[in-house]
């Protein structure tokens, strides 16, 4: 494993399954991985509240997860490539913590 896919699953793990908002952030990658939404297009796919969405695109920006191309409204975010070439490393995550919450 090198060092960078280390890093990333460490990221991965404190960002999905140690924090809350882990299951909303899942979902965010899930959905860009499918296909570049902004933050609207992003809110009305999930289904929840616009502001919800912008902070944690922001949280997942911040953390390299996620990359932003454009200005203002239309901002388009899609998944870095370091998250897509560790997607699986997140597969791994989403199985353990995705189990966890459909005994919910």
């Amino acid at each position: 494993m090198s060092y960078y896919s280390g890093h990333i699953k460490y990221i991965l793990n404190w960002l999905i399954a140690g924090t809350r908002g882990g299951v909303m952030r899942a979902r965010i990658i899930m959905a860009l991985r499918d296909s570049p939404m902004n933050a609207n297009q992003l809110a009305d796919y999930l289904g929840v509240d616009y502001r919800t969405v912008r902070h944690h695109l922001e949280i997942l920006e911040r953390n390299k997860i996620v990359a932003s191309a454009g200005e203002k409204y239309g901002v388009t975010y899609f998944l870095t490539p370091l998250m897509e070439e560790n997607y699986s490393i997140f597969e791994e995550i989403w199985e353990k913590i995705g189990k966890k919450e459909k005994r919910r």
